[in-house]
């Protein structure tokens, strides 16, 4: 199915404009002039996810300058912290929530595909939904799901 839910000029950039779509609550995100959507649910513990704050993937190389990554955006869950890409709706370890105890590893090269440095896979992944502008209404398509990243 798909749902029109709003024009273009309706969503803010970096928020979520929360939608009702059938039984389901959908945010609505707006990052550097495209749009995503997830369920507006937790699977870790059923918060409304897309009440959390908009953040920048961002990473230290060096343990003093600070590196924000504009293309890699994430939804923290509002009662946990725990973060998912907006774009697939995949959860991430960030270096200062670690899955488990941690321990000094030594990486000379990036795996491939990995989606930023510092993270690692969590166990989660929100439901995420396609979105386009058609004639500068956004909609959202539930039937079919963007493909997700190899666990």
């Amino acid at each position: 199915m798909q749902y029109v839910v709003g024009t273009v000029t309706e969503f803010e950039e970096r928020r979520a404009k929360i939608v009702q779509i059938g039984n389901r609550t959908v945010g609505v995100f707006r990052i550097n002039d495209e749009y995503y959507a997830l369920r507006n649910y937790c699977p870790h513990q059923g918060a409304p996810l897309c009440a959390g704050k908009v953040l920048p993937n961002l990473s230290a190389q060096d343990g003093r300058r600070v590196d924000v990554d504009e293309e890699t955006w994430f939804v923290a869950c509002p009662w946990h912290g725990w973060e998912y890409d907006i774009r697939t709706g995949q959860s991430y370890f960030g270096a200062d929530h670690p899955p488990a105890r941690g321990y000094h590893v030594s990486v000379t090269a990036e795996p491939a595909g990995s989606p930023a440095p510092g993270r690692s896979p969590g166990p989660f992944v929100a439901d995420s939904y396609e979105v386009r502008v058609q004639d500068r209404y956004v909609v959202v398509d539930t039937s079919r799901r963007p493909d997700r990243p190899p666990r």
